[in-house]
């Protein structure tokens, strides 16, 4: 209990003292004309940021905007080949910390580093997720493999822990870059599935990891709407990659039709294209790599 009131009582710190005004299409606030000219090309985050389309998002975030900086979170960032290798090529554009969506107090120092260093985020990329462990965790065939273990675990690190990083970061929010764009609002993206939409199920199966999604896009959509309803310049949007080639895929990937399993670059390349191009209105909603909307 003491955590957790801690967390809030620096959660709301942060609110009070970071909270943009209520004017989507003014000006930049006065408080944030030092960090606009210092961080000229807008700061981006992603979360899960240790390989396959998180890694990509930082890359990709890094070479098509030689002005932006990226904040790359992971657990275990020393273990982070791809991010190390990384850091090498834009040492002072990419900055890398330890994030643990299950361990809300990383998510609250991850955000008061960011504070610390940056004052704002112009964008919040989470990919994180989870949808089998060897010995551990698999998807569910039937209703009689189905274990409360594994709906929990799922739940908690796809749906609950990018929500968790969404509100820690919140505060920080505000329109400007991010992506090499001068948006009138910052963007959260988070990545979803399209087995997560209840109105595309049709074959079942896959329980965990369908339902995991659903709350995430469920309480994405809240979200979205709290922060319209605040005129807070923050648009919030649900993407679903595509299959991709990468760890997580790699299991079931024989089923996977030909010409349907994309590269995690050409994957990412599409879902920058939707924020980049994203507008007022596309706040709250859920889109394929292609653009197409999803429906719940």
């Amino acid at each position: 209990m003491q955590f957790f009131s801690r967390s809030r009582k620096i959660s709301e710190m942060l609110r009070v003292s970071m909270r943009l005004p209520p004017l989507v299409k003014s000006a930049p606030n006065a408080r944030f004309s030092s960090t606009i000219s210092r961080w000229e090309g807008g700061v981006s985050m992603v979360q899960g940021a240790s390989r396959g389309i998180g890694l990509e998002f930082v890359r990709q975030l890094l070479e098509k905007n030689n002005r932006g900086h990226v904040v790359a979170t992971c657990r275990n960032p020393g273990g982070a080949t791809g991010l190390i290798d990384l850091k090498g090529k834009f040492e002072d554009r990419l900055n890398i910390l330890p994030l643990d969506v299950t361990d809300e107090s990383t998510i609250e120092a991850a955000a008061i580093s960011i504070k610390e260093k940056y004052s704002s985020l112009n964008l919040l990329i989470n990919t994180s997720g989870v949808l089998s462990i060897p010995k551990t965790l698999h998807p569910e065939t039937t209703l009689s493999k189905l274990e409360k273990s594994a709906l929990m675990l799922t739940y908690e690190i796809n749906a609950v822990g990018p929500v968790l990083v969404v509100k820690h970061m919140w505060p920080l929010l505000k329109a400007g870059g991010g992506s090499g764009t001068d948006r009138e609002f910052a963007v959260v993206a988070n990545l979803s599935a399209r087995v997560g939409s209840i109105g595309d199920n049709s074959l079942g199966g896959w329980h965990s990891y369908r339902s995991s999604k659903t709350a995430l896009n469920q309480l994405t959509k809240t979200i979205s709407v709290e922060l319209a309803r605040k005129k807070d310049p923050i648009l919030c949007i649900l993407l679903h990659p595509g299959t991709v080639d990468t760890d997580l895929s790699k299991p079931f990937q024989k089923s996977v039709p030909p010409g349907k399993l994309f590269t995690a670059e050409f994957s990412v390349q599409k879902l920058l294209s939707i924020i980049n191009n994203a507008k007022g209105s596309d706040n709250g909603k859920f889109y394929a790599w292609d653009g197409a909307e999803i429906p719940w």
